[in-house]
């Protein structure tokens, strides 16, 4: 399993085209695992790829490091898986490449890592912004780029509601994610009272108003705190956790922080369900929680695992082969995000696009992709997906299964 210091191929580039000092970006051979640039934020594709074809990128955006890395690289790896498949078929009037831009997950860096992929005119459009937090702070600047943005995981409700133009995911949002989430610890835990904690971020706060919201319309008792990210010391919190008689816990917020966070719930000696989201669900989890703390903990997810399922077995053996690590959260939709645009690109069928072309080509996508068929609202919104639950057993992150068939929706 992916652990967060594991060090990913090719060297993260310390600033961009402009002295773009708060991201990292490099680009990836055509096809191909990363390559560093010698230039900081320069492209290895400057020039046409082999056979005189024109090279065109797709960006990513995440944390390719940090604490909360793990997340960005598996779909880094489910995007140039994507563009490995487009290019080996060779019917393509262009050679794709992936240029990547490293925001660490951390609002602050948005912008700038928005900004490298903007500024390279043969990023044709971007996976991502991965978390709700700098794709706040890098919406407007993508929609005023004209340069689309699909992001495989960033699931904040107001994104779609922001005025971006160019905004697409292909995630439920925590609007869809909340109640199922509240319904889940309603319904099939049987919890009347519930303790909601968040971590500050924009994607934390989010998902506990709509989770308390949903609970307070069931009718379950709720109480709610706040531990920021990077709290050195969750033991206040945990032992409020334990004394309040909650029968679940639900924590909104990152695995880094979240595997701490069990911890010292553990040692408060809390004892009811323990659930978290897709934010925390990761092997990391476990392995700073420890085995011990970690176990029976559960997960709420509007992504999608390749598991053991036979279906995604050619998906889970070809990202295997080029990424040494067995896919993992938002793999799959790394995956889908990027053929989403390579669909787009297909369907023009010309080897000079235009970012408005293709901003405007994915608005009106129907595409049948790994995890589910893509088609998108007005706003951007995928127009439905499941919720899923899952839970830590003898160490692993299992799939239980779709929480609106666990409750009868």
């Amino acid at each position: 399993m992916r652990t967060i210091n594991r060090v990913r191929a090719g060297a993260l580039v310390a600033a961009g085209v402009l002295a773009l000092s708060a991201c990292a970006g490099s680009s990836s051979k055509p096809g191909g695992s990363s390559s560093s640039s010698s230039t900081a934020g320069s492209s290895s594709t400057s020039s046409p790829a082999a056979g005189g074809k024109p090279v065109l990128e797709i960006g990513v955006q995440g944390p390719l490091s940090g604490d909360n890395q793990a997340l960005g690289l598996n779909i880094d790896w489910g995007v140039k898986l994507a563009v490995q498949q487009a290019n080996a078929k060779g019917d393509l009037p262009f050679t794709l490449a992936v240029k990547e831009s490293d925001d660490q997950g951390d609002q602050a860096k948005g912008a700038d890592a928005a900004q490298l992929l903007i500024q390279d005119q043969k990023v044709i459009g971007s996976v991502g912004p991965a978390f709700s937090g700098p794709t706040a702070a890098s919406g407007k600047l993508y929609s005023d780029a004209g340069l689309v943005a699909v992001s495989p995981s960033a699931t904040r409700p107001s994104l779609t509601s922001s005025g971006y133009k160019t905004f697409f995911r292909v995630v439920a949002n925590d609007s869809v994610q909340g109640p199922a989430a509240a319904d889940y610890m309603a319904k099939v835990l049987k919890a009347g009272k519930v303790f909601v904690v968040d971590d500050k971020t924009q994607y934390g706060t989010g998902l506990a108003a709509a989770i308390v919201a949903e609970l307070k319309k069931a009718g379950v008792a709720v109480e709610t705190d706040s531990a920021p990210q990077k709290t050195q010391d969750y033991s206040q919190i945990a032992s409020k956790v334990a004394s309040s008689g909650a029968q679940a816990m639900y924590y909104a917020g990152y695995y880094a922080d979240g595997g701490v966070f069990a911890k010292a719930l553990k040692a408060a000696g809390y004892t009811g369900k323990q659930i978290t989201g897709d934010g925390s669900k990761d092997p990391n989890f476990i392995t700073t929680a420890g085995n011990e703390a970690a176990e029976g903990w559960q997960f709420t997810c509007p992504c999608l695992d390749a598991g053991k399922d036979p279906k995604f077995a050619d998906f889970a053996t070809a990202y295997k082969k080029l990424s040494n690590s067995e896919p993992g959260t938002y793999s799959i939709e790394g995956y889908d995000a990027a053929n989403v645009i390579i669909s787009v690109l297909k369907g023009l069928g010309s080897a000079t696009p235009t970012r408005q072309q293709v901003a405007e080509g994915v608005a009106k996508v129907d595409f049948q992709g790994l995890s589910k068929e893509i088609k998108f609202t007005a706003n951007g919104d995928i127009s439905g997906t499941a919720i899923y639950a899952y839970e830590i057993k003898s160490g692993v992150i299992t799939l239980l299964g779709d929480i609106g068939k666990m409750i009868g929706g």
